[in-house]
């Protein structure tokens, strides 16, 4: 049986990207997790601490967005191995973590990476 716990639209105003402005000025991110963990225990217990508590993630997430950077890239390898090890109990990470409305010469909603352990 597959379990994850999944974060969907965390939304941040952060620092980053390669242009000077874009880290003074800042931008809207968005990102998405699943948290591949094995739940059982808390299916039995009902106690938070049998899982993985998305209020300490979203703690993380939010931290490391904090921390300004140039690439996407960057952001989103140290948001994974900031989970990783906070929380031995994910085995497995997917993340997407998107700028909306980069500065580019056209018209683009938003430009996003995505990961998967």
């Amino acid at each position: 049986m597959v379990q994850y716990i999944e974060l969907k639209g965390i939304t941040c105003y952060a620092y980053h990207g390669v242009m000077e402005q874009e880290r003074k000025v800042g931008n809207s991110y968005t990102i998405d997790l699943k948290l591949h963990t094995d739940f059982f225990q808390a299916m039995e217990t009902d106690d938070v601490n049998d899982t993985i508590n998305y209020a300490a993630v979203y703690e993380v997430v939010k931290k490391e967005m904090a921390i300004p950077s140039h690439l996407l890239e960057h952001v989103a390898g140290r948001i994974v191995r900031r989970l990783f090890n906070t929380f031995p109990a994910i085995t497995n990470i997917e993340i997407r973590l998107a700028k909306r409305n980069p500065p580019l010469s056209g018209d683009i909603q938003e430009a996003a990476v995505c990961m998967q352990t």
